[in-house]
């Protein structure tokens, strides 16, 4: 099987996969939105997060490189586990490096836990991660080569994998340009945009002008955009001052 295909199935089976975990855990368990309301997470409209699209390609070729290192035992064991918390860590810093970097904006932040690293990784996580990278590991991946095989016998399948790029294609350049007027505010005002509760305080403006809110708390276009922005920042120092007495 084309081995392009076999990546680009992957990033896709991820990233729905992804999106569906961070909808629930931002719903659930998120200290950022104590009212658990519904958050779509990522900057994407669509329901994928592309991080993890990446995390199970990375996940898949350390499983293949390890299999076809006729390692076995213990030696196995231990090397699947130290590459998972090792390789999923590392992308996590480097997506959080790089959003903050390129687009002022923290996505996660892990500042309040113990042993962080600039908020964007903490040994917490990493251990979550890594229970997840085990859970593909032992229990998965062997059900990801069946996957595999039975699309490389329905090739039909693929078409629907080509929607989801073409969708997701016009989605990213959607979301690049909302990335850019973020960056551009965020430069202005010297500040980083917190992505939860920036949602967060823009879904209860929009409840006090009794505006038309989405099941998934998306966020605004236009003018709206940037009067948002600002909002955002003066309740942030708001609380920052309030925190302060």
């Amino acid at each position: 099987m084309n081995i392009f295909l076999i990546y680009a199935f992957l990033f896709f089976m991820g990233s729905l996969l992804g999106w569906g975990l961070e909808l629930i855990f931002r719903h659930w368990f998120s200290k950022a939105n104590p009212e658990h309301r519904w958050i779509n997470p990522g900057f994407c409209v669509g329901p994928y997060v592309p991080l993890y699209g990446f995390g199970l390609c990375i996940l898949y070729f350390m499983a293949t490189m390890i299999d076809r290192s006729h390692i076995s035992g213990l030696a196995e064991h231990a090397l699947a586990l130290v590459l998972i918390a090792v390789e999923l860590t590392l992308l996590e810093y480097i997506a959080g490096i790089f959003l903050l970097k390129v687009a002022n904006v923290r996505l996660w932040d892990y500042s309040m836990l113990w042993g962080n690293i600039n908020g964007l990784i903490c040994p917490l996580f990493t251990f979550f991660w890594t229970v997840l990278g085990v859970m593909y590991y032992y229990l998965i991946h062997p059900h990801i080569l069946e996957a595999l095989a039975w699309l490389a016998s329905n090739l039909a399948f693929s078409f629907f994998i080509g929607v989801f790029y073409g969708v997701f294609s016009i989605d990213v350049a959607y979301s690049i340009n909302l990335v850019t007027r973020i960056r551009k505010f965020a430069d202005e005002k010297e500040i980083v945009v917190k992505y939860e509760e920036f949602k967060r305080i823009t879904y209860e403006k929009r409840q006090e002008r009794k505006d038309k809110i989405r099941f998934f708390m998306s966020l605004p276009r236009g003018e709206r955009l940037n009067e948002m922005l600002e909002h955002y920042r003066q309740r942030m120092e708001e609380l920052e001052k309030a925190l302060e007495r």
